[in-house]
């Protein structure tokens, strides 16, 4: 099995589908990586997945909004094409396994926030309980020094 993680930004908000009785949330999630280049100048690389988390739990949708920060994991897919132009080109999609809201942009640009805590949704069988929401922070009650990393 092949494991895909990813913490970005969502590009637009997402949308719930519903494709042959079974619901689907479907957003890209954008990552940015910052590099030099032999001249010594500053780049951005991005690099667009499109997510698609088939789920009966779509009460996280409303919150999959464009700029929220998101970790997403699962099975990524490649899928190749070729334009009318003859082109090649190729697509990152992934397989949603869980996804976990990080934050989102505030207004006046400073970074992230994460003013309700961290959600964390993960697929389960219909006749599991339902996901909880990942204690925050402030909440953590391990020691800081016991952390597997």
């Amino acid at each position: 099995m092949i494991k895909l993680q990813v913490i970005g930004n969502l590009g637009k908000d997402a949308l719930v589908n519903n494709v042959n009785g079974k619901n689907v949330i479907n957003f890209t999630v954008a990552h940015t990586e910052r590099y030099k280049d032999a001249q010594g100048n500053q780049k951005d690389k991005t690099t667009w997945v499109d997510c698609a988390y088939w789920t009966d739990r779509t009460a996280v949708a409303p919150y999959l909004k464009k700029g929220t920060q998101v970790y997403v994991e699962g099975q990524p897919d490649v899928r190749t094409y070729t334009t009318q132009d003859g082109r090649n080109g190729a697509t990152l999609s992934l397989r949603v396994a869980s996804v976990q809201l990080l934050g989102s942009k505030s207004s006046d640009g400073a970074g992230s926030s994460n003013e309700g805590g961290a959600g964390h949704y993960q697929s389960a069988p219909a006749n599991s309980e339902p996901a909880t929401a990942a204690p925050s922070a402030g909440e953590l009650t391990e020691p800081l020094d016991d952390l597997p990393f």
